[in-house]
């Protein structure tokens, strides 16, 4: 089975101050597997970021596209088995698990939460990486 790519794009385009040359996709389907790019406070429709200064506006905005990346692939976030987050500073973890918790509530994934230096851009707070399955039939 090949792999199915969503909304793939080239770094050269979302980063044009950096000098990069990479084919991606926000999302790759393969099997029944749904694996999610990284997805911060940016509209994908627009690449522009949102909730600069704000992480929990910037969650919402990573929670809103993990949701319309999952139903372009045929899955939901009741189907999320793993999450990783990554913040730039421990006091934000509070804030963001918040939202993430409104958005998540029932699912009992699994997660990671990791505090790194930076994300790719400055204005970026935090980061949700989520995998997901896509269910053979509904409950």
């Amino acid at each position: 089975m090949t792999h199915k790519r969503i909304r793939p794009f080239n770094t050269k385009v979302t980063y044009p101050e950096q000098n990069l040359d990479n084919d991606l996709a926000q999302a790759v389907v393969a099997g029944n597997t749904v694996y999610l790019r990284g997805q911060i406070g940016q509209d994908l429709d627009t690449r522009e970021s949102v909730g600069i200064g704000d992480v929990e506006a910037q969650a919402e905005q990573a929670m809103a596209n993990i949701k319309m990346l999952l139903d372009e692939c045929g899955s939901e976030l009741g189907d999320i088995t793993k999450i990783t987050i990554y913040l730039v500073d421990i006091r934000y973890r509070e804030p963001v698990y918040r939202v993430m918790g409104k958005w998540l509530k029932g699912v009992h994934y699994v997660s990671t939460g990791l505090v790194v230096t930076a994300l790719a851009r400055p204005e970026w707070l935090v980061e949700i990486d989520a995998t997901a399955v896509i269910p053979e039939t509904r409950d």
